[in-house]
């Protein structure tokens, strides 16, 4: 029997993946990282020869060296292309896809509006990779919840408590963590939830799953009992101007040392950049129970199992 690959698809979403599909990332993200912890380098490179296009019109800096340096120690070369490629403005969505279909082999986006990569992949024939958009970031997710992997083993079961705003790492979370059969749990301030559409999808996906979403307003009661507990900045980019209202309204729901002792078992994660001293304080960030560099490392060998799944396979 043939073992389906991903060859040749896209990830617009986190719930784009079967649980088998990311089990299958989760065990060859462990080959390629032991690989290249002990040698620095692939004795065989998959990749030779691949491009990636890589289009960004949000600043990064964890998603750009990922994926560029990944390509690299996979043997393949990724270009960097800058809000110059003005999507929508001085081509069409859909003109710069066909153009570049024509140039490389994968195509990466980071953009704001998620209609702009779902347009992408439906134009072009070659895989179309959501390096973040306001809706999801699925390439995070996969990168956390291999860095959960690592600790817990099988994640059925497993709770992630998500303190602060209902955003799109979040939103990717939740589809992947409901699709291994977690239990994701959301405190937030009122006002701040998730997108009800992608909610009632991640609990559709849980019910047949065996996973869970449970959502409350006390960030106390959403860590007891958890396995990871999680945040991220309570101003992403392109709410700037509502950084002083949200810092008022997310002020009792920093991780803190008062609030990581009521699950004193549990790993830390933030998906970076952080801002130390408003959602997170510098003790928990670099003290023991921290695995936020190692999740930020594993950005790089989770991506790399995806494209190698992509391109290679």
């Amino acid at each position: 029997m043939t073992t389906p690959t991903l060859r040749g698809r896209d990830l617009i979403s986190a719930a784009d993946l079967s649980a088998d599909e990311i089990t299958r990332l989760f065990a060859l993200a462990t080959e390629l990282k032991a690989e290249y912890r002990a040698e620095r380098r692939h004795a065989n490179p998959p990749l030779e020869r691949k491009t990636l296009a890589m289009l960004f019109q949000k600043p990064s800096l964890r998603t750009r060296v990922t994926f560029e340096a990944g390509m690299t120690q996979l043997g393949g070369h990724a270009i960097y292309l800058t809000e110059s490629v003005v999507l929508g403005g001085r081509e069409t969505v859909g003109d710069v896809a066909r153009n570049l279909e024509g140039f490389v082999d994968a195509i990466m986006a980071r953009t704001g509006p998620h209609e702009v990569v779902v347009e992408l992949a439906a134009r072009a024939s070659i895989p179309v990779i959501n390096g973040l958009t306001i809706r999801e970031h699925p390439c995070q997710a996969l990168a956390d919840l291999f860095t959960v992997y690592e600790h817990f083993g099988d994640l059925r079961g497993v709770v992630l408590s998500f303190v602060g705003d209902g955003n799109n790492v979040y939103h990717s979370l939740a589809l992947m963590g409901a699709t291994l059969g977690m239990e994701v749990r959301l405190a937030h301030p009122v006002g701040y939830g998730p997108n009800e559409r992608i909610v009632a999808r991640a609990r559709e996906i849980a019910a047949q799953a065996g996973g869970r979403l449970v959502f409350t307003g006390d960030p106390r009661e959403a860590v007891e009992g958890a396995h990871v507990i999680y945040t991220d900045a309570w101003t992403s980019m392109g709410q700037e101007a509502e950084a002083e209202e949200r810092r008022d309204a997310f002020a009792r729901y920093q991780v803190n040392a008062d609030l990581v002792t009521i699950s004193p078992e549990a790993v830390v994660m933030h998906c970076l950049p952080a801002h130390r001293g408003e959602e997170i304080t510098s003790d928990v960030m670099d003290g023991p129970r921290s695995v936020i560099f190692d999740q930020s490392e594993n950005r790089l060998h989770a991506q790399k199992a995806l494209l190698v799944e992509l391109l290679a396979r």
